[in-house]
């Protein structure tokens, strides 16, 4: 059998379960989950790799409509993966209905020559009825190669998806070693974590308005510890007090929570420091932009 392999960009409304579906395939936490919209800042590329394939996912941020620059690089970040890949899988979810947000993704995707997989998410919570509803009107575009309906939080037709892939993808070499499954640096995956807790434990506009920053990464000698020191960036003084919270509560709960997670990631115990600081309007300034590494 020869071998595949190539690249798959994921593309969607925000909060339609892209992340969750490639956590979902590759078996690890790579991409931050939340139930806020436009949690995915950066292209998270990950591998998922067999005997006679490999495929490279690019999660995209949810394409939206923006606000800021931060917001511009966002959506600037999502089209430019669709020409530059071998399969695009666009995801919609339980929502039965053509929203604008998915009109808009239809007309981008008629301009493209890269196949397209329709991936029609939560069908747990779909009744058969209207999954045929909805799986018409997309059908009626004429732009799909497969329609195919999954729940990427319960592992329903995950398997079935890929077999999809894999008939769309093109001989190739294997691009990365089987054991990879992503090219980001932990300390890029360490800082998602924290911006994941701190998206879970804020509300209304101060999740979008925080950066991370990790400033140390160090293991200790003969100790089987990592100390790690974070920079939490938000955009008000108002902001900073709401993270850290009454007598620095909240703040403690974010660092407990993301701290499981990092050792359960790295294998080892950690002794994570959060520090915030207010730095305003950063998601309109370019420079602190790219120094954050949204370039």
């Amino acid at each position: 059998m020869k071998f595949k392999s190539g690249f798959v960009t994921i593309i969607g409304r925000p909060n339609v379960g892209k992340s969750t579906l490639m956590n979902q395939v590759i078996g690890e936490k790579i991409a931050i989950m939340s139930d806020k919209p436009q949690t995915t800042r950066n292209k998270i590329q990950s591998i998922y790799t067999k005997d006679h394939f490999q495929i490279i996912f690019l999660d995209t941020p949810g394409l939206h409509k923006p606000k800021n620059k931060l917001g511009e690089f966002m959506v600037k970040s999502a089209q430019q993966t669709l020409n530059e890949v071998d399969v695009i899988l666009f995801v919609i979810d339980d929502t039965a209905n053509m929203g604008p947000g998915d009109t808009y993704i239809l007309e981008m995707l008629k301009t493209v020559k890269t196949p397209v997989i329709l991936v029609i998410n939560k069908i747990d919570k779909i009744s058969p009825d209207d999954f045929e509803r909805l799986y018409h009107i997309f059908a009626d575009q004429g732009i799909f190669k497969e329609i195919i309906g999954i729940s990427a939080l319960q592992d329903k037709n995950i398997n079935k998806l890929i077999e999809k892939i894999v008939d769309l993808l093109p001989e190739g070499p294997q691009y990365f070693p089987a054991d990879m499954i992503t090219d980001q640096p932990e300390r890029v995956i360490v800082g998602e974590i924290i911006r994941e807790k701190l998206l879970h434990y804020l509300h209304e506009e101060v999740p979008h308005g925080v950066a991370v920053e990790v400033t140390v990464m160090r293991k200790r000698e003969e100790q089987d510890i990592v100390d790690i020191n974070a920079t939490i960036y938000c955009e008000k003084k108002s902001h900073k007090g709401i993270i850290i919270g009454k007598n620095g509560r909240k703040l403690k709960g974010i660092g407990k929570s993301a701290r499981e997670d990092i050792e359960r990631l790295l294998g080892s115990k950690v002794f994570l420091e959060l520090w915030v600081k207010v730095k305003e309007d950063w998601r309109d300034n370019e420079s602190t932009l790219s120094y954050l590494g949204y370039k």
